[in-house]
This record gives structure tokens, C-alpha cells and sequence, in this order.
């Protein structure tokens, strides 16, 4: 299972909705975080720097959170003419960390998404839930990242503890 479950610290998080696949969109996307354009269900890049595929007009991005403030004005200008809306969301959401080879197995037992390795594995995004938390989450480094509403954010550490602390059902041979 996995050892450890913290919370992050802060997040830069900018929420873009607009036609992913206007090329403007994308290529200001890709010069802003230095990865490609996630495709759908996807993430490219990390927590730290990337985009994340949040519905087929959404796009999380992640930066540093001295940068997100900087992103918006860059976004908003230069997407100006497109039908688009940015917004920063670092202050709404939390971030929580998995580390651990059992990360996949913590999450499945929370989870109605298939996270087998065959449907959930690197560069994989899902939103779900976790329990009754609205959550997105993927694999990263030796084991998951999650997100989810700040709100939230005690009750879904505590319930990622409680299952971490539980140990494997050996679904996924962890």
C-alpha cells in the first residue's frame, strides 16, 4: 500500500475552457507550460508544470503558484478573440500526494474508475470520485497525485489515510 499520504503544498492551478482544438489555444497551452497538449484523458507534464484533460472543453494547468496570476493575464490576451474563459483556481482546490508502490490500490478501493494498468497508467487523468469526494487523479512519480475541492481536502486526506492504513486487497498484485 502506500506509506505515505500528505497534503501538498500550495498548487498553481488555472482552469481553461474553451475549443481545444483551435490551434491558437493549443500552441499558447504548450509555450506556457513547455509540454504538449494533453489529449483527452490525459496529462502532460507534472503537478508542478503541465495540463491536465478535464473535459472535452477544459483544460487544468499546473504551475507554480507565484506564476498562476501571470498565466491568467497571458492566457486571457493572448487567446483574446477566442470564445474562452480563464480563470485561477489555485485558492479552490488541494492537493494530496500518494507515495508508494500501493498508490493504484488506495485509490481503487475509493473509486468507481477502472484503474487497472491497463486503463490507468502514466499520462492517464481521471475525474471521479473518491468516497463521496469529487476528486481528479493520476499516477506521478512512485505513486498518485489527487485534487480535489479545498472544502474537502481534510475529509479526503483522512479517507486516502484510512484506506492507505487498511492495506491491499491484492487486486493489482501490490
Amino acid at each position: 500500500m502506500a506509506e505515505v499520504v500528505t497534503r501538498m503544498g500550495p498548487l498553481g492551478m488555472v482552469s481553461l475552457r474553451g475549443d481545444l482544438g483551435e490551434e491558437r489555444l493549443r500552441v499558447t497551452v504548450s509555450a506556457l507550460t513547455g509540454t504538449a497538449m494533453p489529449g483527452r484523458l490525459r496529462i502532460e507534464g507534472t503537478s508542478g508544470r503541465g495540463a491536465a484533460w478535464m473535459s472535452p472543453d477544459e483544460l487544468l494547468i499546473f504551475l507554480p503558484p507565484e506564476e498562476a496570476p501571470a498565466a491568467v493575464r497571458r492566457l486571457s490576451e493572448e487567446l483574446e478573440g477566442l470564445h474562452h474563459l480563464v480563470a485561477d483556481v489555485s485558492a479552490m482546490r488541494v492537493g494530496l500526494r500518494l507515495d508508494g508502490p500501493g498508490a493504484r490500490e488506495v485509490l481503487a478501493k475509493l473509486s468507481p474508475a477502472d484503474l487497472h494498468p491497463d486503463a490507468f497508467g502514466p499520462g492517464v487523468v481521471r475525474r471521479s470520485r473518491l468516497g463521496q469526494v469529487a476528486a481528479a487523479f493520476w499516477l506521478e512519480g512512485d505513486g498518485a497525485r489527487v485534487i480535489c475541492f479545498r472544502s474537502m481536502g481534510d475529509y479526503a486526506l483522512a479517507l486516502l489515510r484510512q484506506s492507505a492504513k487498511d492495506g491491499a486487497v491484492g487486486y493489482f498484485g501490490a
